[in-house]
């Protein structure tokens, strides 16, 4: 019987697990650890699916060789904590579930638009300290009268646009390859245009070389004193540090993060007693009364994860019967 491993497994992962195995005829072994401390499970299975945010460690890739496996499946779009070159060396596959519920992420980055638009951040931090008062700079802006830019209009950002468009907004895109079927809904304009006229810029790119550091303290500056930024994409597009400088220095009204740098020792995490002493700057963040922080939970929806679990073990099951998998990473 075929046996794979999955690792970094929830518990609302579990339902979808064993009805996977149950439908496949397989035996799905998990574990809560990352594959950084269960590669001693490796030794009897065929097959790998992993979920971290930590990079993997350079050794891993020759011992799951050595272990026999071919390949890796990462039940996430983001696959940068995999090193695909080394892995290909030692002869694995490396998949990741690029297409997963959309909605899941558009409808979050919505959201948090929302809260940014109608300053819910402030009388969230008010109220915690019963100051129920408002103030003339809180005033709102209702949505269909907002211009929200979106950087990366692929699925995700194309689901979020045809969401907005819905409720009335005027939604500028900017992408390397503008899409045509979203004439209507989007107008794709030059990055600088997008900051400049945007009351708030939603993130949903990829984490490549070209997209790291994609806002830096010089794209900030373009933006409106009273815009806001919502990441829901990958925490290293946004230069933290100068995120912070402009939220401080009132170049931008807000921030809604669900991804940050930092996050891979963070989210998912309970620091209640080891604080945030270690990660600085998330710490600066989490102290800002402009900033909303989330722990990279956009893509947690019913669909999503059955879409997660059920996409990263089809693409082991083709890998380990001889197919190609429509996810393969190939650099």
């Amino acid at each position: 019987m075929t046996k794979i491993l999955m690792t970094s497994v929830r518990d609302d992962e579990q339902p979808a697990i064993k009805n996977y195995a149950k439908k496949n005829n397989i035996e799905i072994i998990t574990t809560p650890k990352l594959i950084d401390d269960a590669i001693d499970l490796t030794t009897d299975i065929d097959g790998l699916v992993i979920q971290q945010r930590s990079k993997l460690p350079d050794d891993i890739y020759a011992k799951l060789h050595a272990n026999g496996l071919k390949q890796i499946a990462t039940r996430t779009a983001g696959f940068d904590m995999v090193d695909v070159k080394q892995a290909n060396a030692n002869g694995l596959i490396v998949t990741n579930v690029p297409a997963y519920s959309p909605r899941s992420v558009a409808e979050f980055a919505l959201m948090q638009i929302l809260r940014l638009l109608r300053n819910s951040y402030r009388f969230d931090h008010q109220v915690a300290n019963n100051d129920f008062r408002w103030f003339s700079d809180e005033q709102s802006i209702e949505i269909h009268t907002a211009t929200i830019g979106i950087i990366g209009v692929g699925r995700i950002g194309g689901t979020l646009a045809k969401l907005l468009n819905a409720l009335g907004a005027t939604v500028l895109g900017y992408d390397t390859n503008p899409r045509t079927d979203l004439e209507g809904v989007v107008e794709f304009v030059a990055k600088e245009e997008l900051l400049k006229r945007a009351d708030v810029v939603s993130l949903h790119v990829d984490l490549n070389p070209t997209s790291k550091g994609l806002l830096t303290a010089k794209e900030f500056a373009l933006m409106k004193p009273t815009a806001g930024l919502v990441n829901a994409s990958r925490g290293p597009v946004v230069n933290t540090a100068d995120l912070v400088t402009a939220l401080k220095a009132g170049e931008i009204a807000a921030a809604a993060l669900d991804t940050f740098e930092g996050e891979e020792t963070v989210a998912a995490a309970d620091r209640r007693e080891k604080g945030l002493d270690d990660q600085p700057l998330v710490k600066e963040l989490h102290a800002m009364d402009n900033v909303i922080l989330t722990p990279h939970i956009a893509f947690f929806t019913n669909l999503a994860v059955q879409n997660m679990v059920d996409f990263s073990l089809d693409d082991v099951l083709a890998i380990l019967n001889g197919k190609q998998s429509p996810h393969e990473i190939k650099l």
